[in-house]
């Protein structure tokens, strides 16, 4: 479990995550929900450690997180942030073996390379794995880089609004991948999500920041709320249960 204990993270006087506390349980998708600016993708860096925390603690299986090694905490976190830009041209089975780094430094042996043939296979990229990136759609290049996020093999996944730019089905067919992920594989999944239905659909929990703070937290069956929703966009909400998911429908 990683555990988010009154984390705090400042740009100068502003308080862009303020006095925080959370928890991203094992095995299960948690969703970060909130309207733009509410602190969610600076929450997700702090708990990879990509930037730094002003106060607060977050514990990594009970060890705080600037206590892991570097190379160590690569091989139980992974995290897929909302812009990728590569430079240089690269097929989908060239970036999914970016994946082992942690593991391999750039030697890959014989476990890698099943670690990504595994991952090619999981995302059904195994017909256009020597396809270029810039080749691709939307959706095969965001599979892709799902695929090297698999091939890391880490216990805790963290995705930064994996489904921007990309249209229902696509955004569908991520959401069940991330759901077998849990399901069938065990893995810990936090997300930041836009889209309240999706996050409803396919998560456990939802955590929903408001102004950096948290506004609600908890089982998504009771986080998707007319009322709760409402005061955390500040619009106003109707619920619709269908086939036992709760679907928003605002206005």
């Amino acid at each position: 479990m990683i555990e988010i204990k009154n984390v705090v993270k400042k740009y100068g006087d502003l308080k862009v995550v303020d006095n925080v506390s959370a928890q991203i349980k094992k095995g299960k998708i948690t969703s970060i929900i909130g309207p733009n600016g509410a602190g969610k993708s600076t929450l997700l860096s702090m708990v990879s450690r990509l930037i730094t925390k002003e106060g607060g603690e977050i514990l990594v299986e009970g060890r705080e997180i600037e206590k892991w090694d570097s190379t160590e905490l690569a091989k139980k976190i992974s995290i897929l942030k909302q812009s990728n830009h590569i430079n240089i041209r690269l097929t989908i089975r060239e970036l999914v073996s970016f994946g082992r780094f942690p593991y391999s430094q750039g030697n890959l042996t014989k476990e890698d390379l099943k670690h990504i043939d595994d991952a090619i296979e999981y995302l059904n990229l195994e017909d256009i794995e020597d396809k270029y990136l810039d080749n691709l759609s939307g959706g095969q290049r965001q599979r892709a880089y799902l695929a090297m996020v698999i091939a890391q093999n880490t216990e805790y996944i963290l995705l930064d609004e994996p489904l921007n730019n990309l249209d229902m089905k696509h955004s569908a067919e991520i959401m069940k991948i991330l759901r077998r992920l849990a399901d069938d594989l065990g893995k810990t999944i936090a997300i930041v999500i836009h889209d309240i239905n999706f996050a409803s659909c396919y998560s456990d929990y939802i955590v929903a920041l408001k102004d950096g703070r948290i506004a609600e937290d908890g089982r998504t069956e009771n986080i998707i709320d007319k009322e709760l929703l409402a005061g955390i966009y500040d619009m106003e909400f109707k619920i619709q249960d269908i086939d036992n998911m709760k679907l928003c429908v605002y206005y």
